[in-house]
């Protein structure tokens, strides 16, 4: 039996995660609107402060600091082709 050290362990507990989040499948337009609706279309945390039409800073996007980024993204974009295929519904107000 191999022992995993620290980072191994994490390494191992993550994929595992992104696996999990990659298997959803989605056959539910319940969930579906629920997902689109939880799940940001764009990063939440990109800010550009303006004083008087200048821009004094930017916050950047910190999203891709995720560590599960990717897939959550991708179980939005399952769902949203979820609704559209499968449902027929216009997903203009989940963009």
């Amino acid at each position: 039996m191999e022992v995993l050290n620290k980072s191994q362990l994490h390494h191992s507990l993550f994929n595992q995660i992104r696996y999990q989040i990659d298997g959803i499948e989605i056959h539910n337009s319940h969930l579906a609107k629920l997902l689109c609706t939880i799940i940001p279309s764009n990063c939440p945390f990109e800010k550009t402060v303006k004083v008087l039409g200048h821009t004094i800073f930017q916050i950047p996007p910190l999203c891709k600091l995720n560590p599960f980024y990717e897939e959550v993204v991708g179980l939005r974009f399952k769902c949203l082709s979820y609704l559209v295929d499968e449902c027929g519904e216009d997903v203009t107000k989940y963009c």
